[in-house]
């Protein structure tokens, strides 16, 4: 069991330090040995975890959307938050983390931008990294119809604009070089403010 656990744990510490390696590199300048490097390790034992630079790109990426979500779900799951509260929370969480997060996301899509190019399917990836944050959105909308403290409107579009403006945050920061995103979260707050009863 012992070895196990170390075996993720290094796992883990190699996904952050080639995350890292990512941003600063951008995902075609990236190599394996680069990413040996940083981590102190030769790319031998670097194989022994992963088979190749797009596994531990796809990895890290998982890691990153699994520590927000995390941060998405313990506001999600706030009760002493009424459902507006809470869904304002989660969206600007999300917008912020963009804003932080804007080299990361530069690499991402140009890692997407290559794929499509390749023929890959973009659209399916990115649903798949962000399905979660889709269903935790809803939750908060149903949860706060049933408790009367939202509009019963129907809930995809309201999910859908609402990640679109996620989407939105994305593009700005990674296109646009916006560094501060102050006027989509007033957008947020005033689109969640007339979802109120």
């Amino acid at each position: 069991m012992s070895a196990i656990v170390e075996h993720e744990k290094r796992k883990k510490e190699i996904l952050e330090k080639a995350l890292d390696v990512f941003v600063e590199e951008g995902y075609a300048d990236t190599t394996f040995q680069k990413i040996a490097d940083r981590c102190g390790i030769t790319r031998t034992i670097l194989y022994l975890y992963f088979k190749n630079k797009r596994e531990i790109f796809s990895f890290s990426i998982k890691r990153f959307m699994e520590k927000l979500e995390e941060s998405i779900k313990g506001v999600a799951a706030d009760e002493a938050l009424g459902a507006a509260e809470r869904l304002e929370r989660v969206m600007v969480m999300v917008i912020d983390s963009c804003a932080q997060n804007a080299r990361l996301l530069s690499v991402i899509m140009a890692y997407l931008t290559y794929m499509k190019r390749s023929g890959g399917d973009t659209s399916e990836r990115v649903r798949r990294r962000t399905i979660r944050m889709r269903h935790i959105i809803a939750g908060i909308i149903i949860n706060g119809q049933k408790q009367g403290e939202l509009a019963r409107v129907p809930v995809r579009p309201v999910t859908d604009l609402l990640y679109a403006m996620a989407e939105s945050a994305a593009f700005r920061v990674t296109m646009l070089d916006k560094e501060s995103l102050e006027d989509l979260e007033t957008s947020v707050r005033l689109f969640i403010g007339r979802l109120k009863v």
